[in-house]
């Protein structure tokens, strides 16, 4: 054991009798998973009453009783902690929702090594992370591009990650977008599936592919309000896939309005966008909704569209 674990005391109950080890101590230590909970003991780190280490996390737990759990102290991220004056939508001590402005990228890469949400995180979150795969940083199970404005969901321990990620996989996230598409999709409402993998031509951009070469993806979308050579639609997403949107809302010939990758904006609409230096694809994460996965509570988030979009709504309005 080293000097500096954390030493956590669980009492467990006569409930507990008979289940699993790291089935016990996962429901008395909700900030922890499962999965972090059997790395633990079978690292020796985990002790009875009487000082034995209990090796086995599929032993049955013997209740009621007390049990130490030794945590070691998370390693610090790699990542420079930055104050960058986040917009939170929503936290407390299991996880944080962040309104993210334009123009701001998610994770350091190259290139980006600092000045991301990662970095603004840190700084914000300094001493409330409990440490993800025992790293103290924050865990984030979605993105949304640098460009791209909006709602994104980060987690502040192992429990919460593994909690989110799961009803990431499962797609029963509500996640919906604000986005202001060329032309006027007809029918005005409908779903797209169409698989998104790497383009064949250009490996930065995303493309539709056969189904089956590349990740199955849906999405629903239903026109709000139609604008002077383009339209307001909202875009559900079913599956979370890289340029999701931007991409299907190509794919079916309505393009986002100022979208430098997807996009090709003709008179008068690009006279508009060049005025107004409007430089990104117009698009916003303006919902996400969600099970607490600590609480079990359900969570739900909107988000104003930022004042660059909603300039130019006004202006393209008939």
């Amino acid at each position: 054991m080293q000097g500096d674990d954390d030493i956590l005391t669980v009492a467990l109950s006569d409930s507990a009798a008979g289940l699993r080890l790291d089935r016990a101590l996962a429901e008395a230590l909700p900030s922890l998973s499962r999965e972090r909970l059997k790395s633990l003991i079978k690292g020796g780190r985990v002790v009875d009453a009487s000082g034995n280490i209990l090796w086995d996390p599929s032993g049955k737990a013997a209740a009621p009783t007390t049990i130490e759990v030794r945590l070691p102290a998370a390693k610090p991220a790699h990542n420079v902690a930055q104050d960058m004056g986040l917009v939170i939508a929503y936290e407390d001590e299991h996880l944080i929702v962040i309104d993210k402005p334009a123009g701001m990228v998610v994770h350091p890469a190259a290139g980006n090594l600092d000045g991301t949400m990662v970095n603004a995180l840190l700084h914000h979150c300094a001493g409330q992370l409990s440490g993800i795969g025992g790293v103290a940083r924050p865990g984030i199970v979605h993105r949304i591009d640098k460009d791209t404005s909006g709602l994104i969901v980060a987690a502040k321990h192992d429990k919460a990650h593994e909690g989110l990620a799961k009803q990431f996989a499962a797609h029963s996230i509500d996640r919906r977008y604000l986005a202001l598409a060329t032309g006027r999709p007809m029918p005005a409402n409908g779903t797209i599936d169409a698989a998104l993998g790497r383009s064949t031509t250009n490996r930065k951009k995303m493309a539709v592919v056969a189904e089956g070469r590349g990740k199955h993806a849906i999405t629903h979308y239903r026109t709000i309000e139609p604008l002077k050579g383009a339209a307001l639609v909202e875009c559900r997403l079913e599956t979370g896939r890289t340029h999701q949107v931007r991409v299907h809302m190509a794919h079916i010939g309505h393009p986002l309005v100022g979208d430098p990758v997807y996009g090709r904006q003709r008179k008068p609409l690009s006279d508009v966008l060049k005025t107004r230096n409007f430089v990104r694809q117009a698009l916003h994460a303006a919902h996400l909704g969600f099970i607490h996965p600590v609480t079990g509570n359900e969570i739900a988030l909107d988000s104003e569209l930022p004042a660059d979009m909603r300039e130019l709504l006004n202006e393209l309005r008939v």
